[in-house]
């Protein structure tokens, strides 16, 4: 899997906080505090469709830009990229189970529970 960029990171950022698809010129006002030309947008987010971190639609003569997956699930898929980085899997998860606080312990272990549940593995 591809990770992002700073810019790419923020401009998902913005489509993640909004609900419903966005234009150009909405990312654009969005990530106003960065002073960027439209065309700088416009391209990070074509390539981001080519990347398939984004859908977009034709509204007109726009292209209306969304996620095509929320923000846990790309970070899941950095954590799995990440254990796959390694020679052994189970060291690297039973060393991060260890290392997470209390409250993210019973957020694992009621996951896994749903998960067993729900016949997935």
């Amino acid at each position: 899997m591809s990770t992002l960029g700073e810019l790419e990171r923020a401009t998902m950022d913005v489509l993640w906080d909004r609900a419903e698809p966005m234009v150009v010129r909405d990312v654009v006002d969005a990530l106003a505090d960065r002073d960027l030309a439209y065309t700088t947008v416009m391209t990070v987010l074509t390539r981001l469709a080519k990347k398939g971190f984004v859908r977009r639609e034709l509204d007109g003569r726009a292209w209306r830009y969304a996620p095509s997956a929320t923000r846990e699930d790309y970070v899941a898929r950095l954590m799995f990229d990440a254990l796959s980085q390694t020679g052994d899997r189970q060291a690297a998860l039973a060393h991060f189970a260890r290392a997470v606080s209390e409250p993210e312990a019973e957020v694992l272990s009621q996951a896994l529970a749903e998960g067993r549940e729900g016949g997935q593995r």
